[in-house]
């Protein structure tokens, strides 16, 4: 991997004759903006700038402040600067894409290491046009408010219900939400989606991104936008629409939902920014460290990720920010982290099970408490790598995924479907599944047995885009298949993980890509199967109520045919359904009847 190496360790603070509090002890957490009673310090990584500014906005009045340098860090500390305040930087240095260097003073750049903006982001090709001035287009970074921060231990505990949903989907069409919260965070708390949420029995909400990403360029020509937010600018920097409230929202939801018994993850993305390819916009990153990205043999941007760019996790300063953006989210109060595309985070550049990110997270005391959800695949080279992940880390587990879907769709075997039930052993050590039979990228749970093909012309490439091969099909019943492969999913070992909307058969038209549909993601709320809906209710509590939430190891197991007999290689081979006998529960499968069932015994 090409790109310098720097230990920090060496250099001293930039902030040493400051003589308030000193930076905190993490490396990294000495960058962004910090008050103190005497004023704020600001400080931004750029080792390759021959100048940096800071800029101070009242209105749409740009202040610019040159800053001093120490090392790679440049700093500056301006008295009775108060929290609320806008800024952001301009970086001066050499201007050579081809060499990896992108610095143009013409671009206002967001802080790497901002946590809240003024504004969300808004595409526009001036953002990649050298020279061509952004001050009208980038958001300001916002002076946080320190905070006392009370981590508590997670609430959620795997083998509880994990409920993946999109903030603004979520409640844009709830009719009890008031119009005014209708699609953002603060909606989570509203007293009838925490009804919904308990009815279901939901262990925690998985959050997709609720930081400020940016569209894809493709997108607005074509009248589309990117619904979903996994093209990130700043790793910790709120989305202003979804989180208006900012830092202050953030912890007062969770603080809600955990009263409520309910847990937060949030699903995080640093395996690339939305600066993305060589013809990208200048955000942050690419015009203060362009090293950040990983780079090939000639220079050219690494594309693991499948969207231009990849984020150089061999660099200890893009695990430093990782790190930062880990804890400040912990002391947000979170339970945990669902990171996207997670093999970028073991690529130095192959994939290691062993890469310091994984060591620096288990030995920080705060984050080691937290759940940690991989992802386990990237589109790079050996990129696909179920079951690799340390021990303590859960896994999406696609393999789950497809043979369940295989099993009801008639072409898929009992006894495969007997390995995925009980916690795929041989993938995983016992507990680190995270099943699910459909999730927020891919078909809805209602469309896998709708649709045999993916319908996605309304995404303006040619129905190109999105899986080809899903494992899906045209059921004569949709309804029945989506009760069975949910009922599998309640009754199996491990983690169950449902996307919002699955639960009354939420439908996509057949798009299994929807990524940049925003309306199609807005959850009928008046339309939803209620029916489907209490069936998946009376799941969850016939799974809290058995031994199912806590078994991780099968050591008492009873395999029956549906009659009633002990099973055979010979009943394995020809079964279209067993009964699995456990102390205190019963779960029997049968595929001639669409039936999976929970009983206690």
């Amino acid at each position: 991997m090409e790109g310098e190496q720097r230990d920090t360790a060496s250099r001293s603070s930039p902030f040493t004759s400051y003589a308030g509090p000193p930076p905190p002890p993490w490396a990294g957490e000495d960058l962004g903006a910090h008050h103190h009673p005497t004023g704020t310090r600001f400080a931004v990584r750029s080792p390759h700038a021959t100048a940096v500014h800071l800029c101070l906005f009242t209105g749409d009045a740009e202040q610019r402040l040159p800053m001093s340098r120490t090392g790679d860090v440049w700093s500056f500390h301006v008295p009775h600067v108060r929290p609320g305040q806008r800024y952001a930087y301009r970086a001066e240095g050499p201007y050579a894409p081809a060499h990896d260097r992108w610095f143009d003073p013409a671009k206002l750049l967001v802080d790497p290491y901002a946590q809240e903006l003024d504004r969300r982001f808004t595409y526009d090709p001036r953002l990649a046009t050298h020279g061509a001035d952004t001050a009208d287009l980038v958001p300001r970074a916002i002076v946080p408010e320190p905070f006392d921060a009370h981590c508590e231990q997670p609430l959620f505990r795997p083998g509880r219900l994990v409920y993946e949903l999109n903030v603004r989907g979520f409640t844009m069409r709830h009719p009890d939400v008031p119009p005014e919260q209708r699609g953002t965070l603060a909606a989570l708390a509203h007293p009838a989606v925490v009804a919904h949420l308990r009815k279901l029995r939901v262990g925690a909400v998985e959050l997709m991104p609720i930081t400020a990403a940016i569209d894809e360029r493709h997108l607005p020509p074509l009248g589309l936008v990117n619904a979903w937010g996994y093209n990130p600018v700043a790793p910790m920097a709120l989305d202003p629409r979804l989180v208006p409230g900012g830092v202050a929202e953030l912890r007062a939801i969770v603080a809600a939902l955990r009263e409520a018994g309910i847990g937060v993850i949030l699903d995080l993305v640093f395996n690339h920014t939305g600066e993305s390819d060589a013809h990208g916009p200048t955000l942050s990153l690419r015009g203060l460290d362009p090293d950040a990205y990983a780079r090939g043999p000639h220079g050219e941007l690494i594309n693991d990720t499948g969207t231009g760019n990849t984020l150089n996790f061999a660099d200890p300063h893009v695990r430093a920010l990782t790190l930062a953006t880990l804890r400040h989210f912990a002391r947000c109060g979170v339970d945990g982290f669902r990171f996207d595309l997670a093999a970028v985070l073991g690529r130095g550049p192959g994939f290691d099970p062993a890469a310091p990110i994984f060591a620096e997270i288990a030995a920080d005391p705060l984050l080691s408490t937290r759940v940690l959800i991989a992802e386990p695949w990237d589109p790079g080279p050996g990129g696909y790598q179920l079951g690799r992940f340390p021990d303590a880390w859960l896994e999406w587990n696609d393999r789950y995924r497809d043979d369940v879907r295989r099993f009801w769709r008639g072409d898929g075997s009992a006894g495969v479907l007997a390995t995925r039930l009980c916690g795929s052993a041989d993938v995983f050590a016992a507990g680190r599944s995270v099943n699910f039979a459909a999730a927020h990228d891919g078909f809805t749970l209602r469309d896998v047995a709708t649709y045999a093909h993916r319908e996605n012309w309304a995404n303006g490439e040619g129905n190109r885009d999105g899986h080809a091969d899903e494992v899906s099909w045209t059921d004569p019943d949709p309804n029945a298949a989506a009760r069975a492969m949910l009922g599998t999913l309640f009754a199996s070992l491990g983690t169950p993980m449902l996307t919002a909307g699955d639960e009354f058969g939420r439908t996509q038209g057949g798009n299994n890509n929807a990524y940049c549909q925003d309306e199609l993601s807005w959850l009928d709320w008046e339309g939803r199967d209620r029916a489907l809906e209490d069936y998946i209710a009376a799941l969850a509590a016939a799974r809290a109520g058995s031994r199912l939430e806590d078994v991780t190891l099968l050591d008492e197991a009873d395999w029956r045919a549906l009659d009633g007999e002990p099973m055979t290689p010979e009943r394995w081979r020809q079964a279209d359904g067993f009964e699995l006998r456990l102390p205190g529960v019963t779960v029997r499968v049968d595929r001639a009847t669409r039936a999976v069932t929970i009983t206690r015994t």
